[in-house]
């Protein structure tokens, strides 16, 4: 696979997916977006890899969408409104979304300033670690005029509460790593040169479970959101009946009556 804005490192079961604009602070475009899609996918016709770690070359994450004049401007004959639902519908949303419905669970290490777009692509992973230096920004309202996108809006007050999500949004105030942490924005804060160290290890115990299991607990949540309790109930039992006859059960149960810790093939 050849791309130009993301480089993917295969290491045994784990995929290493790198945001790859450095002297941009890998500030997202459209051609940034259609590279990623692009690793996602190969990613998803290699059944031996088990799980996949997104991070940013350089000193930042994803620094947001890239501000040139064809956004503020438009592009081809189309105007800037026109030109950007394009791109969202067809090359920035679709990132979020596949990340969101990956098959495999995905850790998102985040090395420096996650803003805006960067946000968004940091919270679509399940694990997402941030380095102690790392910061998160959203200044879509308060320096752009925007609303929130690239899920964001769905995933702050989901993960913070509505009085958190609407201070950064409204507020436009860094966040850093420690505080996004103790909030439960992320899963961790970690010394900056632990960081890669800390999400591989997590990505290996993540590629350790059935291939299923991410997907399975994501779709519970996302039932959990709109269901009523016995709704969720019977979302709980119709899986479990579904997953308790599949092989990863069995060498579950195995694996713990010989005392040994199961292999998922």
């Amino acid at each position: 696979m050849t791309v130009k804005y993301v480089t993917l490192e295969l290491c045994g079961r784990i995929a290493m997916l790198t945001l790859n604009r450095p002297d941009l602070l890998n500030s997202l475009n459209v051609e940034m977006a259609e590279d990623t899609r692009a690793a996602l996918a190969h990613v998803r016709s290699l059944p031996d890899v088990r799980a996949l770690v997104v991070t940013g070359a350089g000193r930042a994450f994803c620094a947001g969408a890239e501000l040139d004049d064809t956004l503020s401007q438009g592009h081809s004959g189309k105007s800037a409104s026109d030109a950007l639902h394009e791109n969202m519908l067809q090359h920035f949303n679709p990132c979020i979304s596949e990340l969101e419905h990956f098959p495999i669970p995905v850790v998102a290490a985040v090395n420096g300033v996650a803003a805006g777009a960067g946000v968004g692509l940091a919270l679509a992973a399940d694990i997402t670690l941030a380095a102690h230096s790392a910061t998160f920004l959203l200044s879509f309202a308060p320096k752009l005029g925007l609303t929130l996108d690239m899920g964001t809006s769905w995933q702050l007050p989901r993960r913070i509460g509505l009085a958190r999500a609407r201070g950064l949004a409204l507020l436009g105030e860094k966040l850093d790593a420690e505080t996004a942490a103790g909030w439960g924005l992320i899963w961790a804060c970690v010394a900056d040169e632990q960081l890669m160290e800390r999400a591989k290890s997590i990505a290996l115990q993540l590629a350790r479970m059935p291939r299923h299991a991410a997907w399975e607990v994501r779709n519970a949540f996302q039932h959990a959101d709109t269901n009523t309790l016995d709704q969720q109930l019977d979302h709980e039992r119709e899986r479990q009946c579904v997953l308790i006859g599949q092989p990863a059960f069995r060498e579950g149960v195995n694996a713990f009556r010989e005392k040994r810790a199961p292999v998922f093939t």
